[in-house]
């Protein structure tokens, strides 16, 4: 006990003369007193520097000297100058939970809670509550991680939100209790006390803040922003969690966003590409129908306005919540789906059925070795194809990988290998880049073929481009072959003999020109929308993402799949046809595939034209190298494509 705190209490009881009397001497004997008991004890309380040993110790007596005392309880010495304080902590979740001292500190040393050295100081708080909250255990690494917690203990900005000023100090109730400040309809009153001008908003010009203000138990507070880990909301990981925030309870709407452009770049790791709030605000979001809102028809061009420059009112009636599947929504879109879907599926379920037939009926030849031709036996070769077809093939299969590779990962942006091929691309950003390169590369190459084709055909008058056995115009003979080759799969007739071109062969460059005006043209609304919408309504947009997605599926599923069947996986050609890299094939081979062809060469005495020395070790290798290369990307993406329509 200090002398002053003695002095201080004999000023209350003893008359000021007596007092200055007896000064010297009773100071230094009640010091002596205690002191020689407690000489270890040091009384360094900045909150209590009026009180003396017994203030506190009201069980001393006189002879209590060397006798044992039953140990004081805050309780016991607290209650006596703070009785009301006691009250309300028996009312508190911490009533028989925690001591005074428990929050307070130590006895002795109990500072002001003013000072920032006390316990329960703002800073300190976060060690002493989180001493006894331990459970979850990453609560208080929640907070700690939080904006709050981050002013608090990195900016030292003591002002911000501590334990206390959420749950409160000494009347502390359990967090959902309907009176507690961090009851769930309670919340918006907590926040808001601290964030005014953003309650005011919620309160009175969102559709969340009007039901909450009629007792209905909507999105609240902490319902977006979480208790304990409130994020800056225009972090990447804020923005990411935005869309999954509001699906919690507009679910409908979750999988229209997440169908989207803006909900695939979202989920792929776009972070400022549009999210709910972008679009709808986050504390004034009304209605559609409301006025006031930011998706009013009045006000929806200049809500788009702030990501899209220049955008026409067309543009701004594009549903970025259309589901293409449901009639009852847009149904120019619907039908547009119906039709491609149907294509998609025909498509594909004719050629897997046609390919399995022809994989077994393949397998069984090989076992009765029905092909007996040795390629190269002769060591003559026949020119199959230009130098200008081998380069436009490999422009071809480079502009379709890239566009692949880029372009899936938002098809099946839910799926894990989209994530990480993205990642290995760059990003969301990079892709499109690229994504763009080989968009630009697809029509080039298009539009060189045409001019070719028209120079060949209007300039140099090459007979046979759009009919005959030369053209790649579907025929009559193509159809019948067709049958035949049913035929000869399921044990009921001879292989139909080839020519230059197949009818699957045919199928793949009318399914490239299909591709490339469809995919492109879909592409090119969805690249310049702002040109398209000045003169076509904003549905069309809608209808173009369908189109685009669905062929790129079409196309990326029939090349990795039946065309590389077709040429290279077949036990007749397996494990590559080179004569697309090479652009030569082996007189015996030829004879053996393509005998009509080979007829007419040898009838016209044509053949020994065609004849070239074969390829040499170098090209042979460099076709493999680069071949495999393509496959093994082509069949990889394949086999993500399967992966991800069977796991979603």
């Amino acid at each position: 006990m200090t002398q002053v705190a003695i002095l201080a209490r004999l000023f209350k009881t003893l008359p000021a003369l007596s007092l200055l009397a007896l000064l010297p001497t009773i100071a230094v004997a009640l010091d002596v007193e205690c002191s020689g008991c407690h000489a270890g004890v040091t009384f360094s309380s900045a909150a209590h520097p009026d009180l003396n040993c017994q203030d506190c110790h009201t069980n001393v007596t006189a002879e209590h000297k060397g006798a044992d005392l039953a140990p004081l309880t805050d309780d016991d010495s607290c209650a006596e100058c703070h009785g009301s304080i006691q009250r309300m902590i028996g009312r508190s979740v911490h009533d028989d939970q925690a001591t005074c001292s428990d929050c307070h500190g130590a006895p002795h040393a109990i500072h002001k809670n003013s000072d920032l050295a006390s316990a329960v100081s703002p800073v300190n708080q976060i060690k002493q509550c989180g001493g006894c909250h331990t459970e979850p255990p990453e609560l208080i690494e929640r907070y700690l991680t939080s904006e709050h917690g981050k002013a608090l203990l990195l900016s030292g900005l003591i002002s911000a939100p501590s334990c206390s000023d959420c749950h409160g100090d000494h009347r502390i109730l359990e967090a959902a209790k309907d009176k507690a400040p961090t009851a769930h309809m309670n919340s918006p009153e907590m926040c808001g006390s601290c964030h005014l001008l953003l309650l005011d908003d919620w309160k009175n010009h969102s559709a969340h803040g009007l039901a909450w203000q009629v007792g209905k138990d909507g999105p609240v507070c902490v319902d977006c922003h979480k208790s304990h880990e409130v994020v800056d909301p225009t972090t990447a990981v804020s923005r990411m969690a935005s869309a999954d925030n509001c699906g919690g309870c507009h679910n409908e709407y979750l999988t229209s966003f997440r169908d989207s452009f803006h909900g695939k770049a979202d989920d792929l790791g776009m972070y400022g590409g549009a999210t709910c709030a972008d679009c709808h605000t986050p504390h004034k979001n009304l209605a559609a129908d409301n006025p006031e809102s930011s998706v009013h028809p009045d006000n929806i061009l200049e809500s788009c306005g702030k990501c899209h420059e220049g955008i026409t009112p067309s543009f701004a009636t594009f549903d970025p919540h259309n589901d293409p599947s449901n009639p009852d929504d847009i149904f120019a879109v619907y039908v547009v789906w119906v039709f491609m879907t149907g294509l998609l599926i025909s498509v594909i379920a004719f050629f897997a059925i046609h390919d399995t037939l022809w994989l077994q009926r393949s397998l069984v030849g090989v076992l009765r070795a029905e092909f007996k031709h040795e390629p190269g036996a002769s060591g003559k070769y026949v020119r199959r194809f230009r130098r200008a077809d081998i380069r436009m093939h490999v422009v071809v299969i480079t502009t379709f990988l890239l566009l692949a590779l880029t372009g899936l990962p938002l098809k099946f942006h839910h799926a894990d290998w989209a994530q990480q091929l993205v990642n290995i691309l760059g990003g969301v950003d990079s892709t499109r880049f690229l994504h763009r390169v080989g968009a630009i590369g697809t029509f080039g190459y298009a539009i060189f073929h045409l001019v070719e084709l028209f120079i060949r055909w209007a300039i140099r008058r090459e007979p046979g481009i759009f009919w005959g056995p030369n053209s790649l115009v579907p025929q009559p003979k193509d159809f019948s072959d067709l049958f035949a080759n049913i035929r000869y799969f399921i044990y009921l007739g001879k292989r139909p003999p080839g020519d230059r071109w197949t009818y699957f062969e045919k199928f793949d460059y009318l399914a490239v020109f299909w591709g490339v005006i469809i995919i492109g043209v879909s592409g090119l609304f969805l690249w310049f929308p702002d040109f398209f919408t000045s003169f076509l309504p904003g549905w069309t947009l809608n209808a173009a993402y369908v189109i685009h997605s669905d062929e790129a599926l079409l196309a990326t599923s029939f090349i990795f799949v039946f065309h590389f069947f077709h040429t290279h996986l077949r036990p007749e050609s397996f494990p590559m046809d080179l004569a697309i890299f090479t652009g030569k094939m082996s007189l015996e081979r030829f004879k053996s595939e393509r005998p009509l062809e080979y007829q007419r060469l040898v009838d016209n005495n044509e053949l020994d034209d065609c004849l070239v020395e074969g390829p040499t070790p170098r090209q042979r290798r460099n076709a493999y190298i680069f071949g495999s290369i393509f496959l093994i990307i082509g069949i990889l993406l394949a086999a993500g494509i399967i992966w991800a329509l069977l796991t979603h």
